[in-house]
């Protein structure tokens, strides 16, 4: 097959064209060439902006016939807009690359299903994802062309994160290793999922061209949809930590002092277990990669690379850990005060 790929050095799209490659088909990157050049010699790269929508769809007018495109950067609606003048009629089945992002918090049930309504949080990046999926399905209910939606959990690689309730970075793995204690939000018993980039790659590369998948969309979340309390002990457990110390604060006070929780705020405290059913049965999608098995390839990869951020190079932290003790000592104390 002929496989064009808007993107091709991303996270999915590097997993994607490494399995690509391997079964012998023919692949194409579009982006602008600003990355590594892992695929240099095995894949043609087209370089173009695509968020320059006139000049994309100028040079996609003198680009052959392909048997999929894999849209795996299309952000807002515009690049959506220019996708479909872009390459309808071009292309025998047409992927787009979305996310778990783009559903209501809290959702109405859990496991979500695609049933679930779109209601995403007041953050840019799933309302324009939403919207991005509202104009493609009014396309395919007008034009019927082969098409699908797969949307990804918390995706990552070796080089990516492991995540906590400040974000991802990867001073966490560092707290973790020297046993210092970590900051949960809530009581830490909100679920959550990851998957590995290489598990999720199956998946979109088992979808092209697949008639099962046209008109589909695709949950791909990990097996493993666990507490957040769990989660911390499965990487510390995979990294060859002692069992996390953990500080639950309030999610609403710990956005308050540190605005790092955002994603918190708006994400990691709610329930995140999708349903991955069609993706098994259609898409033959497996989670391999458990999460302890892949934190040792984040830490090692950290490690082996000098990435590794040092925790005492970021004391917010322990701050925000010693302010926490403070106010818990002297509620403690007024209240036993109170009660005489």
């Amino acid at each position: 097959m002929k496989i064009l790929i808007l993107g091709g050095t991303g996270l999915i799209s590097t997993g994607i064209t490494r399995l690509l490659l391997e079964r012998g088909d023919e692949v194409v990157h579009y982006n602008r060439g600003q990355r590594s050049q892992e695929f240099a010699g095995q894949v043609k790269t087209i370089t173009g902006d695509r968020y320059d929508h006139a000049a994309f769809e100028a040079q996609v007018a003198e680009l052959p016939l392909f048997d999929c495109v894999l849209d795996m950067i299309g952000y807002a609606p515009e690049d959506v807009h220019s996708l479909l003048r872009a390459f309808s009629g071009k292309t025998g089945h047409l992927i787009f690359c979305s996310t778990v992002d783009v559903y209501a918090r809290p959702a109405s049930t859990y496991p979500v299903t695609t049933e679930e309504p779109f209601r995403p949080a007041a953050w840019d990046y799933a309302q324009k994802k939403a919207v991005c999926e509202i104009i493609l399905w009014d396309w395919y209910e007008r034009e019927g062309h082969p098409f699908t939606v797969i949307r990804p959990v918390h995706t990552y690689s070796e080089r990516g994160a492991v995540l906590h309730s400040f974000g991802g970075s990867s001073y966490h793995l560092d707290r973790l290793m020297k046993g210092k204690p970590i900051i949960v939000h809530g009581d830490g018993s909100s679920l959550w999922s990851s998957v590995h980039r290489d598990d999720a790659a199956v998946a979109f590369v088992n979808a092209l061209g697949n008639p099962i998948a046209f008109g589909k969309s695709y949950h791909l979340p990990g097996d493993e949809c666990i507490t957040w309390n769990q989660y911390h002990a499965r990487v510390a457990e995979g990294i060859g930590a002692p069992p996390p110390q953990i500080v639950h604060l309030p999610t609403d006070l710990l956005y308050a002092l540190d605005k790092r929780a955002f994603i918190t705020a708006i994400n990691f405290q709610y329930n995140n277990c999708f349903d991955s059913t069609a993706a098994k049965a259609d898409l033959g999608y497996r989670y391999r990669t458990t999460i302890a098995q892949g934190a040792k390839q984040v830490y090692d990869w950290h490690v082996a690379n000098g990435r590794l951020e040092d925790s005492d190079s970021v004391p917010q932290d322990d701050r925000i850990l010693a302010a926490w003790e403070q106010v818990c000592k002297r509620l403690t104390a007024d209240f036993a005060a109170a009660q005489g």
